[in-house]
């Protein structure tokens, strides 16, 4: 590629030349569809450990810091969603205090799976860091979001993911370029590729970005990653093999329900069946430990064709 030395995705074994699969990190976004009810949260984090999931991640917003007052006092746009009269009421209405993230936190702990969120502005980032979590998210929409980027680098000490959806490359590149000022890129972040939409045609997905991210940022970042807004399971394991380690979709119980996400959200049992196939895909992605596997052995005996050498049956 224009005669530059191809980099080595996180994971490539430079001594054998190979590239080393790990199990796929499963994270279920269930974001707002809470509804604003911490019970509800609650339950949608027992499905989400109980579909497999690795992790159960929400949003936290300061409604009255990310919009400005026009922004905040205009009904939702779709109002059929609305949790509140204004836009703001309605973002007021869906989150949840510290208090209840952390009694969240640990509810994951009590039941078996890990809290994480996504945070939009500095106050929320500032609140979040206060929970030992293992990482925080910065969404497609706050990825330029500088300020908020300086306290997750400068004040937090978990992992940061960051989506790309409707980014530039200059813009990626500069989220990479400024966590790389603290040498950090390579141990703390996280790239994800994405595409902003609700829910994504397949021939947007655009999948093969892994492959740039790979050659751009493999070995610059800590990992790689895919959170997909599409229909379906089946291109999620595509993400897995061109080298995602986490994977990462919208959580519901019941798709029908009131809010904007629901309809391009999973339900316990697609979300299983996405679990259950990069487990299977995981085994796969080996190489043959030798030429022919113990259990080909029986069938290479029965089954395989053998030269014979014809017998002369004239007599002189």
């Amino acid at each position: 590629m224009g005669g530059q030395k191809r980099s080595q995705p996180t994971g490539y074994l430079a001594e054998s030349g190979k590239f080393k699969y790990e199990k796929c990190k499963v994270v279920a976004e269930i974001g707002c569809n809470h509804m604003g009810d911490l019970n509800l949260a609650k339950e949608l984090m027992k499905l989400a450990k109980d579909s497999g999931a690795t992790y159960a991640k929400f949003q936290k917003r300061c409604a009255k810091e990310l919009l400005t007052d026009e922004q905040y006092n205009k009904p939702h746009p779709v109002p059929h969603n609305a949790f509140g009269s204004t836009y703001g009421a309605h973002r007021e209405f869906l989150e949840f205090s510290v208090e209840q993230h952390r009694e969240l936190w640990n509810y994951g702990k009590e039941i078996g799976i890990e809290w994480a969120t996504s945070v939009w502005d500095v106050t929320s980032a500032r609140e979040m860091i206060k929970i030992p979590c293992d990482f925080l998210k910065v969404p497609s929409a706050c990825n330029n979001h500088f300020e908020m980027l300086k306290v997750l680098r400068d004040e937090f000490k978990g992992i940061v993911h960051v989506s790309t959806g409707m980014t530039t490359k200059k813009e990626i590149e500069d989220v990479v370029k400024f966590f790389e000022e603290t040498d950090q890129a390579k141990t703390r972040l996280v790239i994800y590729n994405c595409t902003s939409g609700y829910p994504v045609p397949f021939k947007d997905v655009c999948m093969l970005e892994l492959v740039r991210l790979y050659e751009e940022y493999g070995l610059r970042v800590h990992e790689l990653a895919f959170s997909g807004h599409h229909l379906g399971i089946s291109i999620d394991i595509a993400a897995y093999a061109l080298g995602a380690k986490w994977i990462e979709r919208h959580f519901t119980k019941d798709r029908t329900m009131k809010g904007t996400d629901h309809a391009a959200s999973l339900e316990p049992a697609g979300l299983g069946k996405l679990v259950r196939d990069l487990d299977a895909t995981f085994h796969s992605l080996t190489y043959k430990a030798t030429e022919i596997l113990d259990l080909e052995n029986e069938q290479r005996d029965k089954l395989k064709f053998r030269k014979t050498e014809k017998v002369n049956a004239c007599t002189e």
